[in-house]
């Protein structure tokens, strides 16, 4: 009995295993297991994975931003061997002078893996060491202000990116995308008066947030999934150069589409220059497209919704806001336009969901909806939300829904 009590069964666990429980381990509890046996007293120094967020010290009153700094320092200090993932999320934690002897001691550790993510008080200048760390797959900046020197070619291993509040030359931006041979997920977000060339062949997901004044996809051909929101103010200037066409600029190029969500003013972006042309490529394989804020008193915004829909032969499922000024909207002159220029004989054969919100009844949302119906042969079901501003309409926007013709004899239409 005694010698099955003597038994360390911790220490005598494989090596593989200790680094697997220490890795799932907040980086504080971690170090504690310094204390279960010999084995284990120095097994945390080692490990490769590094997250520090705010329950890495003791919530306190007073010294919790000097706490996690020691913290921080005093584990970098005694860290042994190389370091892949490194996150630090902290709200408390500022700038601070620190920050670049850490940067200093992860481009010396092989680093592939950097995300930090400070609190909302000053901007950080990143260090130049950054741009030493050249194995880097994963790079997140938040807050901060990014200045590549001359001599930076790249990061030629990187396939993440991802860039939020970030202060960086327009150039700069340009060609860090572009000499990132390997880049797949790119995020911009809260960029300002940004044009923005992309150039980036292995692109597969790309996000966009800010005030852009232009954007073009001038080599991204494997794009599968694309989410774009743009910002207006009183001082930004209008989308793009109205000889170009935004639509072909944008999504001329990207015939592996699976997946494309537009926020607000994205169909407005889309409609300058748009032209009457043929689409240069068929979306064969984009099977969802959610389209937010669409103006339905703007007829090349309605435009760019329906040449969308009709050069994407497998699409699945639908989602679109409205946000038609309905008094404007209501006067509707140019109803022929669904007769004249929508084409009729499209049909849409695998689209099995629609879901329409803050739909205020208006003609060309009607008419939009009856074509669908219309054309969607195995659609199962059209949920339809009206806008909360709209009371009055209601009951004559579901009358007249329930007159449309439909093609699938399964459709269900949902009027919330």
């Amino acid at each position: 009995m005694g010698d099955i009590l003597e038994v360390d069964h911790l220490s005598d666990l494989p090596q593989s295993i200790i680094e697997c429980i220490l890795t799932r381990l907040p980086i504080r509890d971690a170090i504690r297991t310094s204390i279960l046996s010999r084995r284990w007293r120095y097994k945390w120094t080692t490990l490769t994975q590094l997250v520090f967020d705010d329950d890495c010290v003791a919530v306190s009153n007073d010294g919790m931003y000097e706490d996690l700094i020691y913290f921080i320092t005093h584990v970098l200090f005694l860290h042994e061997g190389p370091i892949h993932k490194f996150h630090l999320s902290a709200t408390y934690l500022q700038n601070t002078p620190d920050l670049d002897q850490w940067m200093l001691f992860l481009s010396r550790k092989g680093v592939r893996e950097l995300i930090i993510e400070l609190g909302d008080g000053e901007w950080f200048r990143v260090h130049s060491c950054l741009f030493n760390c050249t194995k880097l797959t994963l790079l997140e900046l938040y807050r901060c202000e990014l200045d590549p020197p001359p001599t930076f070619r790249g990061f030629l291993c990187l396939k993440s990116l991802k860039l939020h509040q970030v202060l960086i030359a327009p150039e700069d931006i340009e060609s860090l995308i572009s000499n990132c041979p390997l880049l797949e997920s790119l995020a911009l977000s809260y960029f300002d008066s940004l044009v923005l060339n992309i150039f980036a062949p292995n692109l597969k997901y790309l996000y966009l947030e800010g005030e852009f004044r232009d954007i073009y996809l001038q080599n991204t051909p494997l794009l599968v999934a694309i989410s774009v929101a743009l910002y207006m103010n009183d001082d930004t200037e209008p989308f793009g150069d109205i000889s170009d066409c935004n639509f072909e600029k944008f999504l001329g190029g990207v015939p592996y589409l699976e997946k494309l969500t537009g926020h607000i003013y994205f169909t407005k972006y889309l409609s300058i220059g748009n032209s009457a042309r043929a689409l240069p490529v068929s979306y064969i394989y984009l099977r969802s497209i959610e389209l937010h804020q669409v103006s339905f008193e703007d007829m090349n915004e309605i435009l760019v919704v329906l040449r969308l829909i009709t050069s994407s032969p497998n699409l699945e499922e639908l989602q679109i806001s409205g946000s038609s000024n309905s008094v404007a909207a209501s006067e509707a002159p140019d109803l022929d336009f669904w007769e004249n220029e929508c084409p009729w004989n499209c049909t849409f054969g695998n689209l099995k969901v629609v879901k329409m919100t803050d739909m205020s009844g208006v003609p060309h949302e009607m008419e939009f909806i009856k074509y669908l119906l219309r054309n969607s042969l195995i659609l199962e079901t059209m949920s339809i939300r009206p806008c909360v501003y709209v009371t009055d309409r209601r009951l004559n926007m579901l009358i007249e829904l329930l007159k449309f013709r439909r093609a699938s004899s399964e459709a269900e239409i949902l009027f919330i």
